[in-house]
């Protein structure tokens, strides 16, 4: 009888994608989707944050108290993994270069094979596990410096697969039933820095293909040069983009390190919105230096941007950053409650944006992802959740809703 192997992915996009890589490498084992039943757990981490650090070895300590044997993988495989094997926590440590070769580690103990952060895994998956929405990995690694991050150390250099190699994947899986793929990676606006080719190229091409919709992970400001922003009358693109901010405060911006600046995010933003985008953002609150009067000139430049998704931070200490070493810190507390301010500014937008669709009769193009409590449920072109009611299964499909109720926090079509 086989071993049942169960995955633990903590973390972003990326990893979702390295965990079905090394699902397609496993032979000789069984996936489960029980703990319980596992035998064997495959720990792929996340390293962002210190408590993120400090959640994967939880984990893996928990998994060991219950006699499964743990494999310890992922961004936190080099700084991490090391001690708990030394404890006997874990029984093997592989990076991410490693990932193609688990069928074989699986049967090994007691190794650690350090992440070189050098090899760009290529595996053609043919399908991914349960899904009609598909990550496909087209770049790796980032050349930013931002003084808050610990990515570029922990996954290198920003390295592309060939344009050749990510449409034969999109091909494969469009063969599987996919109708959409998200395109991630760790700097997904680097894609073809290194070899002369561009993001805005890549999906144009991935246009010819059976995909019915391109969805982008998250985009830099500084790289939506004016090749990209011609994409945005493209019909292959989602109606929404994940365009990382950080901060709306110029003062904030250069103690992170980054590259772009408040008026400059403004006017792009605002050209984005005017082709009825949908605009989402990754915003850090609490970061040291963000004293109460810089707040308050970052809140106000907040609520001029046409922000309707966003996924905000309370600033975490990771050690071996810049950011880890600086003074002035920022209360808990405060830090929180700035959170809740920016959090409810944009539930306003979003809310605002999905009535004005209503009112102009805009349809929704949904893609039905699942069905949960009785209820069919999947994202607009906009990347706005919606709840379906029908007899019928809906599950995989592609629903275009002329009629339906706008709600708090999602909208709602009986069909």
């Amino acid at each position: 009888m086989k071993q049942k192997v169960y995955f633990k992915t903590f973390g972003c996009r990326t990893n979702l994608f390295d965990t079905q890589v090394m699902l397609a490498h496993l032979k000789d084992f069984e996936r489960t989707t029980s703990e319980d039943l596992a035998d064997i757990v495959v720990l792929n981490s996340c390293t962002v944050t210190n408590d993120a650090d400090y959640s994967a070895r939880a984990y893996a300590k928990k998994m060991h108290t219950l006699d499964k044997k743990v494999y310890f993988t992922g961004c936190g495989a080099n700084k991490e993994g090391r001690k708990l094997l030394e404890n006997k926590q874990v029984s093997g440590v592989f990076g991410h270069d490693h990932k193609t070769q688990i069928n074989r580690l699986l049967s090994q103990e007691g190794f650690f094979y350090e992440d070189k952060q050098q090899e760009l895994e290529g595996t053609l998956l043919k399908s991914f596990v349960g899904k009609t929405r598909a990550f496909v990995k087209i770049q790796e690694g980032c050349d930013f410096k931002c003084s808050y991050c610990i990515i570029p150390q922990v996954r290198g250099k920003s390295r592309s697969l060939e344009r050749a190699h990510i449409l034969k994947q999109i091909d494969l899986l469009a063969d599987s039933g996919v109708l959409e793929v998200v395109l991630t990676g760790t700097n997904v606006g680097s894609f073809g820095l290194d070899y002369g080719d561009s993001l805005a190229k890549l999906i144009k091409e991935i246009a010819k293909t059976p995909i019915k919709r391109v969805r982008i992970g998250s985009l830099e400001p500084a790289q939506m040069d004016s090749e990209f922003l011609e994409l945005l009358d493209h019909p292959i693109l989602e109606k929404h983009l994940h365009i990382a901010l950080q901060h709306s405060h110029d003062t904030m911006l250069r103690w992170m390190r980054r590259r772009n600046r408040t008026h400059m995010d403004l006017a792009l933003l605002q050209k984005v919105a005017s082709k009825g985008f949908a605009i989402g953002t990754d915003f850090i609150v609490g970061h040291p230096h963000e004293d109460e009067t810089i707040w308050q000139e970052a809140l106000e430049n907040f609520k001029q941007l046409p922000l309707t998704h966003i996924h905000p931070f309370i600033y975490s200490v990771r050690d071996g950053t810049p950011s880890s070493k600086m003074p002035n810190r920022v209360r808990g507390d405060i830090a929180k409650a700035r959170l809740r301010q920016i959090k409810e500014c944009v539930q306003e937008n979003n809310l605002a944006f999905r009535q004005n669709l209503k009112d102009r009769d805009v349809a929704l193009e949904v893609l039905v992802e699942g069905l949960k409590g009785g209820f069919y449920l999947g994202h607009d072109q906009f990347f706005n959740p919606i709840r379906l009611s029908s007899n019928e299964d809906l599950r995989g499909q592609w629903v275009l809703l002329k009629d339906y109720e706008v709600e708090l926090d999602s909208n709602f079509a009986a069909v």
